[in-house]
């Protein structure tokens, strides 16, 4: 007897159902992707419950035939492609003809459409992947498609759903990610027949972005515009580093009109900022990438979010560049290049060379001294009758350095030794001292200003010895080990982290996240045990917010409050922040409750509400926990040790880092090689 055997369509459909329906915005996401491939120019869409009792999508788009609205049930049935060229060039949105089969075997769904020239409008029922009825109704021009009861006939699927928050979330997300998309459309979302989300047709993508985020985010936006031909066009916005975020949630990324998730342009995002933003820091970025059909495979996923280039790293160095250009324009410059100017002075003859030196590592910079008496004093000047031979010798002095001092070629790579100050020597003598004039040694303040400044380069380059590292040697402390005499701070290292002494050795602890897990155990204490205390602000702090924070904030308003803060809603998606807890600085207040309201998805910390607070708690510890290249005095230093030691666990942050790192007497000694 035959094992193997043809799979009944309906089971087909439900399998596809797995991979295209993840959840209700999955279908939302399918609903959209058709509407504006049928060319609606408004979109209403509602939901209920989160979309686990209904979706209705209604487009005033160029609708269907009778015969069209039936077929457009049956597995992989598309209007999109029709020969193996087509998919090698797809501009439509959909075009694999699995989702409306797929949606329509795991839920009960009503198509109503319409064409100019019909007379009526088509009606079909299908419940669970059998057609039921089909019929004519009413309707103007579009089409209105409606999904009830999700995963009715897959209970396993349907227990898997998240709660009515979590899911609302994600389908206000994939709402705003296409109302971002087509800025020139008009999109309206309910909820429980509560309106979410209402924009009307923008001129352009910043005038779309004020309508979702509002005035505070446009100020602190930057234009991106660049690219390159036949790689990729890029364009859209950025945030400037003052506007960030502790995840990638405010990223919305666009390839030809299509909303992806895709690592090669978070990528080329972060290096743009790379040196601009702290590391675990995110900026908000809407960008928008033209690239030619035959550069990218849009068929890799069933639900179309992820994409493949062909190129992956000139795109990704595209968009690398267009993000630096966009700082550039703001004035705004990486922290390695604004040390390379102010450590370096060049005139306009060196702005090339100094571009072009940008992205090479820093040098350890020492000082060599020189015999004075080989300098020529400033105070010698040259006769008039010698005046043209200076002229002359200055420009021979141009081209001896120039020969002379090849960037960052043979130097760079040159290892101090014991003949290191000879090299270094037999460079610096390749340089004139002085400049003369038949036999008289004529000088002047500039020409003195520049051999000194070419000794000084080349002198810079030469890298130091290898010290043997003791990065193996320094471990994380176990709280059992901490010892119990009195831990002493002796000092800062690079004002980030406390260097201390007890009887066992040398701990290094990084004050941030010390202060972090100090802040954290105070805002988790019992509310019976302790009230937080608060701090009325001058004014208080207005702040809008996304539609998907929106429906976050309703989560987490009560968790908030309890942690200290007064929250006060205003008209729309605004709220006022009246007080805060004492110890977060005023200037934190946007980007923690940004931090928090962006990461409420109860899916990725469990369900647990102690979870929910717990990671509020952690958020709000961060912001308000002092910084790193921040100064301390030995008093607060030994503060924070001794109220670090009394924590539930003082040598973890509440997000799992160490606090401490200790060397022991003996790993220092065997470091020498005294044991």
């Amino acid at each position: 007897m035959n094992k193997i055997k043809i799979l009944p369509d309906n089971l087909a459909n439900q399998i596809a159902a797995g991979e295209v329906v993840e959840r209700p915005a999955s279908v939302v996401k399918e609903l959209l992707e058709n509407a504006l491939d049928a060319g609606a120019k408004r979109l209403q869409i509602d939901t209920e419950l989160g979309g686990r009792r209904l979706m209705r999508l209604m487009d005033d788009g160029e609708g269907m035939v009778r015969d069209d609205a039936i077929l457009a049930f049956e597995r992989h049935a598309t209007s999109k492609i029709k020969t193996l060229e087509d998919l090698s060039k797809i501009q439509t949105l959909g075009f694999r003809g699995e989702a409306l089969a797929s949606i329509a075997s795991v839920a009960k769904v009503e198509l109503i459409s319409k064409t100019a020239e019909a007379e009526a409008a088509t009606r079909v029922y299908i419940e669970g992947g059998r057609l039921i009825d089909v019929k004519d109704a009413a309707r103007s021009q579009g089409t209105t498609i409606t999904v009830r009861d999700l995963f009715f006939n897959t209970p396993a699927r349907r227990k898997f759903m998240r709660s009515e928050a979590t899911e609302n979330y994600h389908l206000t997300n994939i709402v705003t990610h296409y109302a971002l998309a087509n800025p020139e459309l008009a999109f309206t979302l309910t909820n429980n027949g509560r309106e979410v989300l209402r924009v009307s047709p923008a001129k352009d993508l910043r005038e779309r972005a004020f309508q979702i985020f509002g005035s505070q985010m446009i100020e602190s936006l930057l234009k991106v515009e660049g690219g390159r031909e036949f790689v990729a066009k890029i364009h859209g916005f950025v945030s400037a580093p003052r506007e960030r975020r502790s995840t990638r949630d405010g990223q919305y990324f666009f390839i030809n009109g299509r909303f992806v998730r895709d690592k090669i342009i978070a990528g080329g995002l972060l290096e743009g900022f790379r040196s601009v933003l702290p590391h675990g820091v995110y900026p908000v970025a809407f960008l928008f990438l033209e690239i030619p059909f035959e550069e990218l495979d849009v068929n890799v996923h069933p639900a179309k979010t992820e994409v493949r280039f062909r190129r992956s790293e000139a795109v990704k160095e595209v968009i690398a560049e267009a993000i630096r250009g966009a700082l550039r324009n703001a004035g705004i410059t990486p922290i390695s290049q604004q040390s390379a100017v102010s450590s370096q002075s060049f005139d306009n003859g060196d702005e090339r060379a100094f571009e072009n030196r940008t992205h090479e590592q820093p040098k350890i910079e020492f000082q060599i001294s020189h015999d004075n008496s080989q300098t020529i004093s400033p105070n010698e000047r040259a006769d008039e009758t010698g005046e043209q031979n200076v002229i002359e010798n200055r420009q021979n002095l141009a081209d001896t350095t120039e020969k002379t001092f090849q960037p960052q070629t043979e130097i760079e790579t040159e290892v101090y030794s014991a003949d290191f100050e000879q090299a270094v020597q037999s460079r610096l003598g390749e340089i004139p001292n002085q400049l003369t004039t038949g036999d008289e040694r004529q000088t002047s303040s500039e020409d003195q200003e520049e051999i000194a400044n070419r000794k000084s380069q080349i002198a810079s380059q030469v890298v130091l010895p290898p010290f043997d590292s003791g990065a193996k040697i320094p471990k994380a402390v176990e709280v059992e080990n901490l010892s119990s005499s009195k831990i002493r701070p002796i000092s800062q290292l690079h004002n980030s982290f406390i260097i201390a002494v007890d009887d066992e050795g040398l701990l290094l602890i990084d004050q941030h996240v010390a202060h972090e897990r100090i802040l954290f155990d105070k805002f988790r204490q019992k509310e019976t045990e302790r009230k937080i205390e608060s701090q009325n602000l001058l004014l208080p702090e207005t702040i809008d917010l996304t539609p998907a924070q929106a429906a976050a904030f309703n989560l987490v308003e009560a968790e908030l409050e309890n942690l200290g803060f007064a929250l006060m809603r205003l008209s729309g998606r605004t709220i006022a922040v009246k007080s805060v807890p004492t110890d977060l600085p005023a200037s934190e207040v946007r980007n923690l409750l940004a931090e928090i309201l962006d990461t409420v998805d109860k899916e990725k910390f469990g369900n647990a509400r102690a979870n929910l607070r717990d990671n509020i708690a952690a958020s709000l510890a961060c912001k308000a926990a002092v910084k790193v290249n921040m100064k301390l005095t030995t008093e607060k230093m030994q503060w924070m040790i001794d109220k670090l030691l009394t924590t539930s666990s003082p040598t973890t942050c509440p997000h799992g880092r160490p606090v401490i790192l200790r060397l022991t007497m003996k790993d220092i000694e065997r470091g020498f090689h005294r044991t």
